[in-house]
């Protein structure tokens, strides 16, 4: 018994082992009465053993006679105590797992150490051969990096087949298309494994052999990257459309705009002498460039006065067409060309599809899903397009209800007009809000100095001294053109001499 546990338990399960032999044998000796008498007494059972660490609870018997391979990992000899308020219990994971049969017998014929091998495995290990290399620094550098973002490469392959967006997204999809090996590449490493079986590939070269397997990898990568793009590409064309298509909508309904153009045109035909009937819409942005000869205020001040006084209703117009500010920050030449971009790429992956229909390869659930999804593509693209020529045509016509003739028309472009409205609205905002508040300070001031003017007119003409007489005759003028009260008539004696009073005379 000692033997076979010294081989193969642990010194606390042969301490168990020797304890439970001890208790079976019989004893050699004739027992006396008193002993006898005492070992007929009940005895309480001993308490149960402590939980052995947990290296020796989970290890399983081995026979001794066979060695098996070794897992080099970290064991954990003793469980940490957790704290008592804890978000995960009282105890740790290990704790709580349940105890594993095994088929041992199984285990050690499949990880069995083969005492044959050893020396010629030894023989190896010392003879190591270095990582077959064939790729410039450069390339192998650019694969390495990439290599670290992406899935294990034996995972690559089954995902490209199936389209699994669940192991590679957009970005990763974009990482292997720099990645897929040229035929020249491919072709280098097949001749040096050849050369040399039995050394391993570098990893860069390993990455670009197993995406090698892939049948039409580019095609397939770039119909993958297609049906994860397209949203996104249907949605750069149709936002530019739906903001310039909201902001015609806008600029004609809204009727500060309106009365913005009476007003310059107004003041334009003054000034010139003449009797205009409109003007380019350009001109707006020039107005805070006109200033008068008087006070050099811009021409664009007094707009804002004469909108306040004849208008006073009248919006700010900035925060009346945002969609106007949207649109000018969109390319419309651009729009076309991602137009014409979606299309060409929709007709690419019918062809890419058709390309990989003669792989053996396909799946049939992937390959119908594929051919919807372009279905679908193409109904959406027409529907895009027809939105396209009518919302541009719009626009023309609009240009035509603002007075811009046909040449000029098709020599304006919708974010350059856009832009134009855009920023004289956000100027003319700015104005107005400096010109109200100019009026605020006007008010604040008057109501502030009435009182005391108010004081001065009451006091009689001999408590009126000789200095004090300008600043009166300036208050009196004041009050007599702003009082609402009626003043009948107002005779100064400009012959007495400077001590004399104001005189009023109903």
């Amino acid at each position: 018994v000692q033997t076979r546990c010294r081989l193969n338990r642990t010194p606390e399960a042969t301490v168990e082992i020797l304890r439970g032999a001890a208790s079976l044998e019989k004893p050699p000796y004739k027992q006396c009465t008193a002993c006898s008498s005492i070992a007929a007494t009940p005895v309480p059972p001993p308490p149960p053993p402590l939980a052995p660490p947990l290296s020796v609870a989970c290890e399983s018997p081995r026979p001794s006679g066979c060695r098996t391979l070794r897992l080099h990992w970290s064991a954990l000899l003793s469980l940490q105590s957790l704290p008592r308020v804890g978000r995960f219990g009282l105890q740790s994971i290990w704790a709580g797992l349940e105890p594993v049969q095994l088929d041992t017998n199984r285990l050690e014929y499949l990880f069995e150490s083969k005492s044959s091998n050893s020396s010629a495995l030894c023989s190896l290990m010392g003879a190591r051969q270095p990582c077959v290399s064939v790729l410039c620094v450069k390339r192998s550098n650019i694969i390495t990096i990439a290599l670290s973002s992406l899935p294990p490469v034996h995972l690559l392959p089954p995902a490209i087949y199936s389209m699994d967006n669940t192991v590679l997204d957009r970005e990763d999809i974009q990482v292997l298309q720099m990645l897929v090996p040229t035929e020249e590449e491919l072709n280098l490493i097949k001749e040096a494994k050849a050369q040399a079986p039995r050394s391993p590939l570098g990893p860069a070269e390993q990455c670009l052999l197993t995406l090698g397997s892939v049948p039409h990898l580019s095609a397939r990568l770039q119909l993958w990257a297609f049906t994860l793009d397209h949203d996104t590409l249907e949605r750069e064309i149709a936002e530019p459309l739906f903001h310039l298509k909201l902001a015609m909508e806008q600029l004609a309904a809204n009727q500060t705009f309106r009365c913005i153009l009476a007003t310059v045109l107004a003041v334009g035909n003054f000034l010139n002498g003449c009797k205009a009937k409109g003007f380019e819409l350009s001109y707006l942005g020039k107005l805070s460039q006109v200033k008068d000869t008087h006070g050099r205020q811009p021409l664009l001040h007094h707009v804002c006065v004469l909108l306040l006084q004849l208008y006073p209703q009248s919006s700010d117009l900035y925060t009346d067409i945002t969609a106007v500010t949207k649109a000018s920050k969109c390319d419309y030449t651009q729009v076309q060309l991602n137009l014409s971009q979606l299309e060409s790429l929709c007709k690419a992956c019918w062809d890419q599809l058709r390309l990989l229909e003669k792989d053996g390869k396909k799946k049939k659930s992937l390959h119908q899903r594929l051919t919807q999804f372009l279905k679908d593509c193409e109904e959406r693209l027409k529907v895009l397009r027809a939105v396209h020529r009518r919302v541009i045509n719009r626009f023309h016509s609009f240009l035509l209800f603002l007075g811009y003739s046909r040449t000029m028309v098709r020599e304006t472009s919708a974010e350059v007009f856009c832009k134009t409205v855009s920023d004289f609205a956000l100027e003319y905002r700015a104005t107005r809000t400096a010109v109200l508040q100019q009026k605020e300070r006007e008010k604040e001031k008057h109501s502030r100095n009435t009182p005391k003017l108010k004081t001065r007119l009451q006091q009689s003409p001999s408590d009126v001294s000789h200095r004090d007489f300008p600043q009166i005759r300036a208050w009196n003028y004041f009050y007599l053109l702003h009082s609402s009260i009626p003043v009948l008539q107002c005779r100064l004696s400009a012959r007495r001499s400077r001590a004399s009073s104001m005189v009023f005379q109903p």
